[in-house]
C-alpha cells in the first residue's frame, strides 16, 4: 500500500532470456554505456568481466527479473552449472520519488523523452542537481552469486551485460530498479500534470510555504503550455465519449414575468431568439458528432441582412416581428417572402443568386450556354433570351439563373416578381424540371 491508501501495483517485470550478442556492443545508448562504467570502474578482477561478457555474448543468461533494488537471473557456466546471480542498486527514498516526479511533471521535454523510451541528459543532471543519482556510480552494483564470489564473479558480471541490452531499449528498467515502475511511474506523472492543469497541488505531495492557495493562484495566472500538454497526451486520461444527441432542442425560457421589461426590450423577440439559438446549437451539436465532421471546412459567416432571412425560415417568427426584420434588411415583406424561399432551397448561395446579377466573362459564358446546348434534344430547347447570368423564356414565364458555382436555379414570375422555383441543378433542363417548374 502507498501512504495514501491507494495499492501499489505490482512492481515486477520478468524478461526472457536474450539470445546470443556476437557481433555486437552491449551498450549503444549513452545510458546504458553508464551502466555497464558503473560494473567496470566496480570490478577488481579483469578476468571475470571478460569471462562474463563471454557467457553473455553466448547467450547464457536465462530470463531476467527486474524488481525495485535487485535483478535476478540464473546464469550457466560452461559445464551447464546454473548459478542464481542478484545485482542490488539501492532504491530512491519516498522523498527522492517526490522531487524527480515534481520535476519531470515540470518538463514536458522530460515526460516526451520517457515515453519514448529515452532517457534525456539533463533529466539525470538535474536530478543529480537535487541529490537524486539514477544511474549508479562506482560501487553502487552490489553482487550476490550462488557461486561464493564475493566480488563480480563472470555470472553477475553476464547478468549485468545483458542488463545493459535492456536499458538500451527501455530506460525504464533503470527507474523499475531505483523503486518505481512503468505503470506507477506514469499514474504518478498523470496525477501531477493534471494538478498542474487545475492549479492544484497533487496527493501525497507537500504544500508551498506560500500556503495553500498560491500554488493554485500561480498556476491560473500561468496556465497551461502547449507543448506541455502534448507532450503529457499519452499518460493522461482518454476523454470521455461525447454524449448523445438529444432528440430535440431544449425549451427556451419563459419571460413572461410580472415585472415590466426594460424600455425598447420585447420579451417575445428574446423568446424568439432564444428557441432560435437553441435550435442552431441542435443542429451544431449534431454535425459535430457525425462521422468525418472534423474534415469538413467551417461555414462562412452570414451577414446580418443574411442572418435576418435565415432567423425568418428556421424560426417562421410572428408576421409583424418578420415585418420587423424585414425592414432591417433593407428588404420589402414580398422581398423577404422571395428570400426565405431561397434561403430554403439553397442557403446562402440561393440568396445570393436572388440579389446578385452579374455578368458572365467569356469563358464562363462559353461554358454557360454549352450547357444549355447539351441539355436539351434537338427542337426542344426552349425559347431563351440572355441578360447578364440570367436566361428568361420568350413567353415570360420562367427564367434560369446562372450562379457563380456554375449551377442552374430556376425561377417564375409570381404577382410580377421574380421567385426561386426550386432547388439548384448542374443540369438546365432537370433545373426548370422540378416540383415548382414542371408545372409551367
Amino acid at each position: 500500500m502507498t501512504g495514501d491508501g491507494r495499492d501499489t501495483p505490482v512492481q515486477e517485470r520478468t524478461f526472457a532470456a536474450l539470445p546470443p550478442a556476437r557481433g555486437r556492443g552491449f551498450a549503444e545508448t549513452w545510458w546504458g554505456r553508464a551502466w555497464l562504467k558503473a560494473l567496470e570502474d566496480t570490478a577488481l578482477d579483469g578476468q571475470q568481466l571478460k569471462q562474463g561478457r563471454r557467457f553473455a555474448r553466448e547467450g547464457r543468461v536465462g530470463a531476467l527479473s527486474v524488481r525495485p533494488g535487485r535483478i535476478t537471473a540464473l546464469v550457466r557456466d560452461r559445464d551447464s552449472s546454473a548459478y542464481r546471480s542478484d545485482v542490488l542498486l539501492q532504491e530512491l527514498s519516498e522523498a527522492d520519488w517526490e522531487r524527480f516526479l515534481d520535476m519531470a511533471a515540470a518538463r514536458a521535454g522530460y515526460i516526451a523523452a520517457l515515453l519514448d523510451h529515452e532517457m534525456p541528459p539533463h533529466l539525470v543532471e538535474d536530478a543529480a542537481a537535487a541529490g537524486m543519482e539514477l544511474l549508479p556510480g562506482i560501487g553502487d552494483l552490489d553482487p550476490e552469486c550462488a557461486c561464493g564470489t564475493w566480488d563480480h564473479c563472470p555470472h553477475t558480471a553476464a547478468l549485468c551485460y545483458q542488463v545493459a541490452r535492456l536499458l538500451d531499449e527501455d530506460p525504464f528498467v533503470l527507474l523499475l530498479v531505483r523503486g518505481r515502475g512503468e505503470r506507477r511511474l506514469l499514474d504518478e506523472l498523470q496525477e501531477r500534470v493534471a494538478a498542474r492543469a487545475e492549479g492544484r497541488a497533487p496527493s501525497g505531495s507537500a504544500v508551498s510555504c506560500d500556503g495553500p492557495g498560491a500554488s493554485a493562484e500561480k498556476a491560473k495566472d500561468r496556465g497551461v503550455r502547449a507543448d506541455e500538454a502534448f507532450a503529457a497526451r499519452d499518460i493522461l486520461p482518454p476523454l470521455p465519449a461525447p454524449p448523445p444527441l438529444p432528440a430535440e432542442p431544449g425549451p427556451a425560457p419563459s419571460l413572461d414575468t410580472e415585472t415590466e421589461p426594460e424600455p425598447g426590450v420585447d420579451p417575445s423577440v428574446l423568446e424568439l431568439l432564444a428557441r432560435d439559438g437553441a435550435a442552431r446549437a441542435h443542429r451544431m451539436l449534431a454535425d459535430a458528432l457525425s462521422p468525418g465532421h472534423e474534415q469538413q471546412p467551417p461555414p462562412p459567416g452570414l451577414t446580418p441582412q443574411q442572418d435576418a432571412v435565415r432567423l425568418v425560415a428556421d424560426a417562421r417568427p410572428e408576421p409583424w416581428i418578420a415585418t420587423r426584420l424585414a425592414v432591417g434588411s433593407g428588404r420589402s415583406r414580398a422581398g423577404l417572402d422571395a428570400a426565405v424561399r431561397a434561403w430554403q432551397y439553397g442557403g446562402a448561395a440561393a440568396l445570393a443568386v436572388l440579389d446578385e446579377e452579374w455578368t458572365p466573362d467569356p469563358q464562363t459564358l462559353a461554358r454557360a450556354r454549352a450547357g444549355l446546348a447539351a441539355a436539351w434534344e434537338e427542337g426542344e430547347q426552349p425559347r431563351l433570351r440572355s441578360a447578364g447570368n440570367r436566361w428568361t423564356a420568350v413567353d415570360g414565364s420562367v427564367q434560369l439563373r446562372y450562379g457563380r458555382d456554375g449551377r442552374w436555379w430556376p425561377y417564375r414570375k409570381e404577382s410580377g416578381r421574380w421567385v426561386p422555383a426550386g432547388p439548384a441543378d448542374d443540369d438546365p433542363a432537370a433545373a426548370l424540371g422540378g416540383p415548382s417548374g414542371s408545372d409551367d
